[in-house]
């Protein structure tokens, strides 16, 4: 269940980001038409605008690092396999088996 929970909200993070990246690369991508025509003075007054624009595409790149950091580590912890104490229980319970077949 608590996979599932979080599995959930892995999609959820990476459904927004893409979304996110989407309407700010709309938005980057008219403004710069918009400075393009309007000639290098728009530069001043547009370009703390846009800076936001690509500052807001990084933290989306670093919030993906995170999220496949997450994803990774749960995928390390689901696969790690068995400890060494569990290896010599289950090892333990074989040869008790055994035994018992004699």
């Amino acid at each position: 269940m608590k996979e599932q929970k979080l599995e959930h909200f892995i999609q959820e993070a990476i459904t927004n980001i893409r979304d996110d990246r989407s309407i700010t690369n709309t938005l980057l991508f008219e403004l710069i038409k918009h400075m393009k025509k309007q000639g290098d003075h728009t530069h001043e007054s547009l370009g703390l605008i846009a800076s936001k624009y690509v500052e807001t595409l990084q933290r989306s790149n670093e919030q993906l690092v995170k999220l496949s950091s997450i994803i990774q580590k749960n995928e390390k912890d689901a696969f790690a396999g068995l400890s060494d104490q569990d290896k010599e229980g289950i090892f333990d319970l074989i040869n008790e088996e055994k035994k018992e077949d004699k």
